[in-house]
């Protein structure tokens, strides 16, 4: 297996170089160069197999026998023994046909330990066969920081320096990240928001000399392995409610775009999906895109579901290249104007995304009602992005024959403050965490200014 970039104008990667570099050079995403595709019958045949036996499967043909199997098996067991629930990613019912697919059993209590538990070990395994170190930097609006940092804090061979926007993340969030006292684990507080952390991780990606020869590696949702763990619980939830022999549509509370990328991806490899609903909060940049063809940056709005407040949605140009048919320049002029000023899709793209995605964007005000609804309906307590999802699946879905699963991304402890905005009394962490707000923190406060984060990790890194 190859993978490419989205703006055609980078070299092919194998899956281990990939892995490790994360970004192109041409300043794309890479995305296999073929698709893989299971039959109507092989993806019966996953129907009741444990979820590390699926995950096995569905990511198999992505390694391209780069590791072999007994190796990959043993990473994969290894990944997901750090989860809380034996199914790893339970589906519960919520009504005569919506389902909640609890994604926030793993170990930082939040979607993103699906892939980043499997990444760290991804890392190490290859960085351990080229006898190399490697300098992890990443930029997170909240979960994807913690997570990244639990994938990655028992690995030999990587330093990890996480970006966080400094007191624009809730304070649970912050301090699974700031609490872990590794060596090799460094928190930066940037005093701007979260794309300001971004561009900087991505500026530095692009010109990596301030670390004099030792690699970079992206662990944020622009690195490859992560969308390929996360097509997963795609497949794994969609055959525990009868696929294929029947289509199921999927809610995803969304930002990066990630997550949905990889919804997007378990349809391409056949499963049958028959609707994506895109659910936003008030940083509305793809449903705007998808229902009024505004595909235009706004000013950062702080809302109650912060994982979300993000502008530039980077995983979005994985389907924009697919929409556009995989050229590479239409996609590369496409996100050149975006950089500029307000533009918008091609017409053909637009409506070709039309088939299969309907989005939904909820206020601060409906997540709070929602919270509220959910529980008295159903008695589940939502954290405020699984609520814009649960709205926006109400509110969009094509049809209330076909299933239709929200995914929950994260664990209501983590989002305390709107669940009591809510009128609850809050939400208890867990037992292994229950410390969590008495535990030690380290972390430093820096300017958003490259110079300045680039010469901490410089002087910081082993």
């Amino acid at each position: 297996m190859r993978y490419i970039s989205t703006r055609g104008n980078a070299p092919a990667l194998s899956f281990e170089e990939v892995v490790l570099t994360g970004m192109a050079s041409d300043g794309g995403l890479y995305v296999p160069e073929h698709i893989p595709e299971f039959s109507h019958d092989e993806i019966a045949a996953m129907a009741g197999l444990p979820y590390t036996e699926i995950a096995f499967r569905v990511m198999k043909p992505f390694v391209g026998g780069e590791i072999d199997d007994d190796t990959f098996r043993r990473l994969i067991d290894e990944t997901y023994a750090t989860f809380k629930h034996d199914a790893v990613v339970p589906l519960k019912q919520l009504s005569h046909n919506h389902y909640l697919l609890e994604l926030f059993h793993g170990p930082t209590l939040a979607f993103k330990d699906v892939a980043l538990q499997l990444l760290g070990r991804l890392l190490d395994h290859f960085l351990a066969k080229r006898d190399q170190k490697g300098v992890i930097m990443g930029a997170t609006s909240g979960d994807t920081g913690s997570a990244a940092i639990e994938g990655c804090r028992h690995c030999d061979n990587l330093d990890i320096f996480i970006l966080h926007p400094h007191e624009r993340v809730s304070a649970v969030q912050r301090r699974q990240m700031t609490t872990v006292l590794a060596d090799n684990v460094y928190n930066i507080a940037i005093e701007g928001n979260f794309d300001d952390a971004q561009a900087m991780v991505k500026a530095s990606f692009a010109d990596q000399g301030f670390l004099q020869g030792t690699q970079l590696i992206a662990v944020n949702s622009i690195n490859w392995a992560r969308i390929m763990a996360q097509i997963v619980y795609y497949v794994a939830s969609a055959v525990a409610l009868g696929a294929p022999h029947r289509e199921v549509s999927f809610c995803v509370p969304s930002a990066n775009f990630g997550n949905l990328f990889a919804g997007y991806m378990a349809k391409r490899m056949g499963l049958p999906v028959k609707q994506f609903v895109i659910a936003t909060n008030a940083n509305d940049i793809l449903h705007r895109t998808i229902t009024d063809n505004d595909f235009s940056k706004t000013e950062l709005k702080p809302t109650l579901a912060p994982s979300m407040d993000i502008v530039v949605s980077s995983n979005f140009e994985r389907l924009l290249f697919e929409a556009y048919g995989r050229n590479g320049k239409d996609v590369a002029d496409l996100m050149g104007r975006f950089a500029q000023s307000p533009t918008s899709l091609h017409e053909a793209p637009l409506a070709e995304l039309r088939k299969l995605f309907a989005s939904h964007s909820v206020g601060d005000d409906t997540i709070l009602e929602v919270i509220r609804e959910a529980f008295e309906h159903t008695g589940e307590l939502l954290d405020p992005h699984t609520a814009t999802g649960y709205r926006a699946a109400q509110r969009a879905r094509a049809d209330e024959i076909t299933p239709m699963i929200t995914l929950a991304t994260a664990h209501p402890a983590k989002f305390e403050d709107a669940v009591v905005k809510a009128g609850f009394e809050g939400a208890p962490l867990p037992e292994n965490m229950h410390d969590l707000m008495a535990r030690e923190e380290r972390y430093d406060v820096l300017p958003a200014e490259l110079k300045a984060v680039q010469a901490y990790v410089a002087e910081h890194r082993h």
